[in-house]
């Protein structure tokens, strides 16, 4: 009989997992301002209702336990070869990444399109700390550079303009948006940095190299692009899916359309 029950138990547990995984809203949470496309200051409440969710990101979105924690963020691995001029030309692993900052992010603007519904999204970041292992291979101007170590940079006052594509699809007679593509472009006010073990241990290289980077951080700004913006993406891929997987975009949009609305044929869910 016990050995019964415990077998109950497991299955209700079970249960219980599966429906969390295919688990979504089915009530309008409080944390979100729902607006009408059609209105003439959708900007505006579109602003403030992504701010709102933002927010919330910070505390934890109750019921959605794919994302463990968003500020620090933490990523696995990122790899990028870099070589757009003739002064840079880097191979850069980053590996245990931790990414401080984005619990502050502040929204400026966020557009949605009737023609797809993609967005455009601008936000500021006051502080955006990242801090890992690296593997760096190359060249800075007429630097080389070639070590493993321990990376800190330090971004202050990141204006970031996200572009995200999705498709929509129908789920518990929802609209939900399947997040496909983010693309990020950002300025920056300053990015102290430095680099452990730059040279393999020669103490007066890697000193004179970091005091280098930091007073020519537009330059290493320059040179590092594509792994910080890689970096947002990630993050913000990842975040963006999961919610707009439990959050159904009808609460962000009250008029939004259905996809046989939008495309003309019913679109299957996302894999």
């Amino acid at each position: 009989m016990r050995e019964l029950l415990g077998s109950i138990v497991l299955l209700a547990m079970t249960a219980r997992v599966v429906r969390g995984d295919e688990a979504f809203l089915t009530e309008p949470p409080d944390y979100i301002k729902q607006c009408t496309i059609a209105d003439k200051n959708f900007v505006n409440c579109s602003t403030q209702s992504i701010q709102q969710l933002f927010d919330k990101l910070n505390d934890g979105i109750p019921g959605l336990t794919s994302i463990k924690s968003f500020d620090p963020f933490h990523l696995n691995r990122i790899r990028i070869s870099q070589g757009n001029s003739n002064a840079i030309n880097l191979k850069v692993e980053l590996a245990n990444v931790k990414i401080i900052g984005f619990g502050h992010t502040n929204v400026l603007e966020s557009v949605v399109y009737k023609k797809d519904y993609s967005w455009k999204t601008i936000f500021t970041l006051p502080v955006m700390k990242l801090l890992g292992d690296y593997s760096l291979f190359g060249r800075i101007l007429l630097i080389p550079l070639n070590g493993r170590g321990q990376v800190f940079l330090d971004a202050e006052n990141m204006t970031v303009t996200m572009q995200t594509k999705t498709r929509l699809y129908s789920k518990g007679g929802f609209t939900f948006y399947n997040v496909t593509n983010c693309h990020v472009d950002f300025k920056m006010d300053g990015l102290k940095s430095y680099f452990s073990n730059l040279f393999n241990g020669n103490k007066q290289l890697e000193d004179s190299t970091n005091k280098f980077f930091n007073d020519n951080w537009r330059m290493l700004a320059d040179a590092l692009y594509t792994v910080i913006t890689q970096t947002i993406e990630d993050i913000l891929l990842d975040v963006l899916k999961k919610i707009f997987h439990f959050i159904p975009a009808n609460y962000f949009i009250s008029d939004i359309p259905t996809p046989e609305q939008l495309y003309g044929k019913i679109k299957s869910l996302p894999k």
